[in-house]
């Protein structure tokens, strides 16, 4: 059985112009899809030596506007997978009150030199749900089956 999808209306500025005529507007590319992806609005290529990194303009500002709400900005896998192309901060996140324009921080973690072109897609933005906490400091946790167990406690086999 399939879970509803929530939706939620994102406004967008365009601060592209190439928006619409030459480039459409980021979109799902399928029905499942859980992000968009977001182009590079250069102006001219950007050329990224292994190791190199770059901030790329989206051409976009968006406004999420519900606290309960933030955007992530993640790699595109086959980028990262092929060409080493990933984000140089890992993961970029947008929260619901930020009104600027995205910027995509690019790293070149390969071993080759890569070339981004404007209109390139290069990363994807998802909307995820915000669960915010409240601190309960506590002398000791009731205990759980994993404990304390860290990096690699399970071993690999």
């Amino acid at each position: 059985m399939n879970a509803p999808v929530r939706s939620h209306e994102l406004e967008v500025k365009l601060l592209d112009p190439r928006f619409g005529a030459d480039w459409p507007l980021p979109e799902y590319a399928t029905a499942s899809s859980a992000g968009m992806d977001l182009r590079a609005a250069l102006e001219t290529e950007l050329v990224l030596a292994p190791g190199d990194a770059a901030l790329v303009p989206s051409g976009l500002a968006i406004h999420i506007a519900d606290p309960g709400l933030c955007a992530l900005v993640l790699p595109r896998s086959g980028l990262g997978h092929r060409h080493g192309i990933v984000l140089g901060n890992g993961t970029g996140l947008i929260d619901a009150d930020y009104q600027g324009p995205l910027l995509i921080s690019v790293w070149n973690r390969g071993r080759e030199t890569f070339t981004i072109r404007p209109g390139d897609r290069i990363a994807q933005l998802v909307l995820a749900p915000i669960v915010r906490a409240s601190l309960k400091v506590v002398d000791a946790f009731a205990a759980s089956e994993r404990g304390s167990g860290g990096f690699g406690h399970t071993g690999l086999g």
